[in-house]
């Protein structure tokens, strides 16, 4: 938004820290800050509704950041993982059976057994209220919305953005300017393409001599089922079937606490077929012959969806900037095969926080925290990372059956002897650069849900609780708004209508049946902040910006 002349200035807060996100990465670190000197200030901002609205995982969790930020986490009355895992089962499905793989063949890596099924939005809930006992201050329902920099390109803080403003970016009586929140350190930990991290990677080059980031898009559902087949404890796994040998993913499904099951499914966003749709591989998964009868009976209560960052070891860019840092998801620290980030998010919180600590301590300030960036591939990040970055390339390269084989296997040969073949493989292509066009692939033509087990796309955002003022600037902007009709439509198909899980983007035609006279339409209220079109769209033309804050999904435990 243009600012007007009489824009009122911002007020603006000073602290030791400014955190940009609460959730585990975010809130870890503001809590080890305060442990280690209570003096220091920090705030924490959060653009969902509260602490949580926003956090979306499987999750199987493992515990060991928990256990070192907060060691007697499980006495506590209020503990959010009460379910240990019990039971672990990986299949390889075909499209009306399944292979269960012996659990002999995995890796160590990927033993479940000691860590917990839970809400991972949970997690942050409790994070946050050990934070605000320590004196943290947390602001949820404020975007932050813009990097502010100082004399030498320094990052000095955030501002939070604008409320009140109208679709044409004037100002409404409800008008209030964002703040200023500046602090000595300044932290990204805003998950998975996250705005500000996307331009403090772009304006300092942290990506520069790394691989390109990858990435998967996870979609979620929370369920009430029977108690017959609930077995709490049980976590299953799955690749294949209803997804082709080229293309990557597999699904999730967890028998948590109180006859709840939490199942997802991830596709990788390297793939080429543009009809491919994310969403509708995940209603079809549910219809497997031996997934099916586990949700006969029982009951939709949440979805959701959210990019996961898959680079991994060769992919996670340049930690540290003049003045701030990437945390957690935002510098790309999930395991892949694992599933898992939180862990690795809590820790890398924690080490970001003990080098800002000695460097406040020190008298620093707006400077770069190079020991940050010099150590966390020697800790158990790196550790958890460097065994299982070959897996990825190898899926990618090889497809399913033989790239899973050989990543097992180069797994067991990090993990027995600290040696791969291999070396360190390249991801090649970013994301957005894989598809096909329309022409070169086969159609993928999918099954109407049948509202039992498989559902629509608009039901499904129903369940999200997701909402934005209508009455606000479009938070999803075309750098050229001519393309996707211009280019994309007649090359791809506008793939935007199939990768994104909300039904965000359509192709409306002004005669339907001749298909003539389309129109690119943006229902910008049904946003889940998934940011997959910021990743996939081929033309690199969708650009996701923070909503007011508050705006998008209200999980209330996913």
């Amino acid at each position: 938004m243009a600012e007007p002349v009489d824009m009122p200035e911002r007020e603006g807060m000073d602290f030791d820290v400014v955190i940009v996100g609460a959730g585990p990465a975010g809130l870890a670190a503001a809590i080890r800050i305060k442990q280690l000197d209570p003096e220091l200030t920090v705030v924490v901002v959060e653009k969902g509704s509260e602490v949580g609205a926003h956090i979306l995982s499987g999750a199987v969790i493992d515990p060991i950041g928990l256990d070192r930020l907060i060691p007697e986490w499980r006495t506590d009355a209020d503990r959010p993982l009460k379910t240990e895992v019990t039971e672990d089962r990986f299949y390889m499905l075909g499209h009306s059976g399944g292979i269960r793989l012996p659990n002999a063949l995995m890796p160590p890596l990927m033993n479940n057994h000691g860590n917990y099924v839970g809400s991972l939005a949970n997690v942050a809930r409790y994070l946050s209220q050990r934070a605000e006992a320590l004196g943290v201050e947390i602001y949820p329902g404020f975007a932050a919305a813009e990097l502010l920099f100082g004399a030498r390109g320094e990052v000095i803080g955030i501002a939070t953005g604008d409320m009140g403003v109208s679709r044409e970016g004037e100002m409404k009586d409800a008008f209030t300017r964002g703040m200023e929140l500046r602090g000595k350190y300044t932290f990204l930990a805003e998950g998975a393409r996250g705005s500000l991290s996307k331009q403090a990677i772009a304006k300092y080059r942290l990506d520069k001599d790394r691989e390109p980031q990858k990435y998967g898009i996870g979609l979620k559902e929370l369920w009430q089922i029977d108690p017959a087949q609930h077995k709490p404890g049980l976590v299953m796994h799955s690749f294949g079937w209803p997804l082709d040998a080229k293309t990557g993913g597999g699904s999730f499904l967890y028998h948590l606490e109180d006859g709840l099951v939490s199942v997802g499914f991830v596709v990788h966003l390297n793939y080429e077929n543009p009809t491919l749709s994310p969403f509708d591989e995940f209603q079809r998964f549910k219809t497997h012959p031996s997934i099916a009868p586990i949700f006969e009976g029982g009951k939709r209560i949440a979805y959701g969806a959210r990019a996961i960052t898959e680079g991994g070891w060769q992919s996670v860019p340049k930690l540290c900037f003049p003045g701030g840092a990437l945390l957690g998801c935002a510098a790309g620290f999930v395991n892949v095969p694992r599933i898992k980030g939180s862990h690795n998010a809590i820790l890398s919180g924690m080490l970001a926080a003990e080098h800002a600590v000695v460097a406040i301590q020190q008298g620093r300030e707006h400077d770069e925290l190079s020991s940050y960036e010099a150590e966390w591939r020697r800790s158990d990040i790196g550790r958890d990372l460097y065994r299982v970055r070959n897996v990825k390339p190898l899926w990618s390269k090889l497809g399913t059956f033989a790239g899973i084989a050989l990543g097992g296997l180069d797994m067991w040969l990090n993990t027995l002897v600290k040696w791969s073949p291999f070396g360190t493989l390249k991801h090649g292509k970013p994301d957005h650069a894989t598809l096909k066009p329309i022409s070169e692939v086969k159609p993928i033509v999918y099954p109407k849900p049948d509202g039992k087990i498989s559902f629509d796309k608009l039901s499904s955002v129903f369940l999200s609780s997701t909402n934005h003022e209508e009455d606000q600037p479009v938070h999803l902007k075309l750098k050229d708004a001519a393309v996707p009709v211009r280019d994309n439509l007649p090359k791809y198909g506008e793939p935007a209508r199939l990768y994104c899980p909300a039904g965000v983007y359509e192709i409306v035609y002004g005669d339907e049946a001749a298909k003539t006279d389309p129109r690119f339409v943006i229902n910008a209220q049904n946003c889940v902040h998934c940011k997959t079109c910021d990743i996939k769209d081929p033309a690199q033309n969708i650009v996701w910006a923070t909503p007011e804050g508050g705006g998008g999904p209200n999980y209330p435990n996913m």
